[in-house]
């Protein structure tokens, strides 16, 4: 089943002595692309719920499992000014709009692994 490119999401990924792969993304989005980011991580845990079940761990017979986090961070910017003998001085500028950062990792077996490559063109 092919689930089609990703836009946001570039995965990299490592595999295991027991055959297990790992695949680790992390993309960043302002608020008016947030909801696209969103999507796109769903979209990937959908497909992969729909075609092997319920995540859960690897070590008790799943085929894959996930780990999800998110930070929300708003840049402010500095206006910095160097005074000879005193060193530098900081002064609070505007608050720029708030940035969600999304990662996501996807643990696997073999057949997960290949097929995800397969769904979402992953090349390595």
């Amino acid at each position: 089943m092919t689930a089609g490119p990703l836009h946001y999401l570039d995965f990299d990924y490592s595999d295991d002595e027991h055959g297990h792969g790992s695949f680790d993304a992390m993309a960043a989005a302002a608020p008016a692309q947030l909801r696209a980011l969103q999507d796109e991580v769903a979209r990937v845990l959908d497909w992969a719920h729909a075609q092997f079940g319920a995540p859960g761990p690897l070590d008790e017979g799943a085929a894959w499992d996930c780990e999800l986090q998110g930070v929300r961070e708003v840049a402010t910017t500095l206006a910095v000014r160097y005074r000879s003998g005193t060193g530098l001085e900081l002064h609070a500028g505007a608050a720029g709009e708030p940035r969600v950062t999304l990662s996501v990792t996807l643990t696997g077996t073999p057949a997960f692994c290949a097929a995800l490559r397969e769904a979402f063109a992953l090349e390595y």
